[in-house]
């Protein structure tokens, strides 16, 4: 019988083992992001305090067009990024969340940095 592997099991695995040597602080919080097949997520937290500072997803009122696609990743990359410096952050730890630094994640990442965040 063939194993059939859960693939987002073993990224959950990842994304614990990443997560227990980076964490967000106030001085530099965490960029976290969340990737659905219809949908991207962008999260900026302080993980000392447990509060997320700025967010922006494919689900957002002023967000128009198609969703699962790497615009729409590039276009809340800039929306959180735009948040972020509105309440004065300007450096982040990006956090992946296990998922491989390609396509909508990295398109996502080039948007927040486009957008003035370094990281």
């Amino acid at each position: 019988m063939v194993k059939k592997f859960d693939k987002n099991a073993q990224r959950l695995k990842r994304h614990v083992r990443v997560r227990g040597k980076i964490s967000g602080t106030p001085e530099r919080p965490r960029l976290s992001v969340f990737r659905s097949n219809a949908n991207i997520y962008a999260q900026i937290i302080d993980d000392v305090n447990g509060v997320t500072l700025a967010s922006a997803s494919t689900l957002d009122k002023e967000f128009d067009g198609a969703a699962g696609n790497v615009e729409a990743a590039k276009k809340v990359g800039k929306a959180v990024a735009e948040r972020a410096k509105a309440k004065g952050i300007d450096t982040v730890v990006f956090d992946r969340s296990g998922y491989i630094y390609h396509g909508r994640v990295a398109a996502l990442a080039e948007g927040a940095r486009e957008g003035g965040l370094e990281f």
